[in-house]
């Protein structure tokens, strides 16, 4: 009589027990993490009003993640990015991003584009424990340490619009002082801003005006802003009815000054105004793009023509690129096996970054790497100067 274990049986039974290790193995791996590469998904604005904004951080990754890539990967693994366009809408944002984790099971999610989006998706991102990686707004309730997965590069909205209201006021002597605001949870968080270093300095807008997100509705606004007669008008939206705004301003010699958040996308904005951008000012959270006396600038720029020949720097692909190196020095600095959980403690473990002549700074109840706000003011070319001081 033939032992069960004997012969042809064991073998059967040796190639069992190999696939059930191996898929055991597959189950307890993270996700995203494979033996060869790791994972990143994006949900961001790729079309629509707003899609300079999730191309531009699309780009800037995608370059960190050649220039790693191209070195050997991140401790012999090489860093893919999945992005799915969501137009800047929060219930196409959720369908993305619930596809990112549940059927690509990304390792992280990376570089989202804009409050509203982040506002419906981070809770997600959250129950789930995936890190919520460099989102690209300033929104307060992401620099909310206990959530525990959430990795904040650039400065608050609340810094851009205390610089705005600090500098026109003393720079310029403004007092006479407008809002234009886009109408869903990024305008208000400008504009809570604003009414707050407004308050700071015992003063109060002259005039509110609004539009819809994803429209270039802002005639009504403008009348009603023209009315007050303002000094200035600080502006919470994205690049397509911001410049509507101006450009209609403009032609009925309506010239106050015009001051613009981080969002708005500087390069789409100036290419929008054309001539009418001169002297339109913008407040930036990264480092002048073109400045190549910055170590990380000169390696940005390079790794950008690397992967686009045709490629321009900007600030929004410069944010992006530095989401992306703070990602793959955390991944290097690991060590044993890539978890969703260490890389996180990892980041508040390291504390400080530096990227080349740019340092970012965590640490325990500090999700947000950098406090700095700088100042630009579109030329009569569309380039951009840096500016430490506004004058009109």
């Amino acid at each position: 009589m033939t032992s069960v274990f004997g012969g042809r049986n064991r073998r059967v039974l040796g190639a069992g027990l190999a696939m059930l290790v191996g898929s055991v193995v597959a189950a307890s791996a993270e996700p995203g993490v494979q033996e060869d590469k790791i994972v990143f998904g994006q949900a961001a604005a790729l079309e629509g009003p707003a899609s300079a904004l999730g191309i531009g951080m699309q780009l800037g990754l995608k370059a960190a993640f050649a220039s790693a890539n191209a070195a050997g990967g991140v401790n012999g693994k090489k860093l893919e990015l999945i992005s799915y366009d969501d137009s800047y809408e929060p219930d196409k944002s959720i369908s993305a991003v619930n596809k990112l984790i549940s059927e690509d099971k990304v390792f992280a999610l990376i570089g989202p584009v804009g409050t509203p989006t982040s506002k419906a998706t981070q809770p997600i991102a959250t129950q789930y424990k995936v890190p919520f990686i460099g989102p690209f707004t300033g929104a307060g309730f992401l620099r909310n340490f206990d959530h525990g997965n959430i990795v904040n590069v650039r400065a608050t909205y609340a810094a851009e619009t205390e610089t705005w209201i600090k500098h026109l006021t003393e720079d310029l002597g403004y007092k006479k002082i407008a809002i234009l605001y886009q109408d869903d949870a990024f305008g208000r968080v400008g504009l809570d801003g604003v009414e707050k270093a407004m308050k700071k300095r015992n003063l109060d807008l002259v005039a509110k005006g609004t539009y819809m997100r994803n429209t270039t509705a802002v005639k009504r606004a403008l009348l009603e802003i023209r009315k007050a007669e303002p000094e200035a008008v600080v502006m919470v939206g994205a690049y397509k009815p911001i410049a509507a705004f101006i450009q209609y301003s403009r032609r009925i010699k309506f010239n106050p000054a015009f001051v613009n958040i981080s969002f708005v996308g500087s390069k789409a904005l100036a290419k929008e105004l054309g001539k009418d951008g001169k002297d339109v000012i913008i407040s930036q959270v990264v480092p002048f793009p073109w400045d190549q006396s910055i170590p990380l600038v000169k390696e940005y720029t390079e790794a950008l023509k690397k992967v686009d020949a045709n490629a321009e720097p900007g600030f929004v692909s410069l944010e992006g690129y530095m989401v992306g190196k703070l990602t793959t020095m955390t991944l290097a600095k690991m060590d044993g096996e890539v978890t969703r959980q260490k890389f996180m403690e990892t980041v508040w473990k390291t504390g400080s970054y530096d990227l080349g002549g740019v340092t970012l700074t965590f640490g325990q109840g500090d999700n947000q790497g950098m406090d700095k706000v700088f100042l630009t003011q579109i030329n009569e070319d569309g380039s951009f100067r840096s500016v430490a001081k506004l004058a009109m």
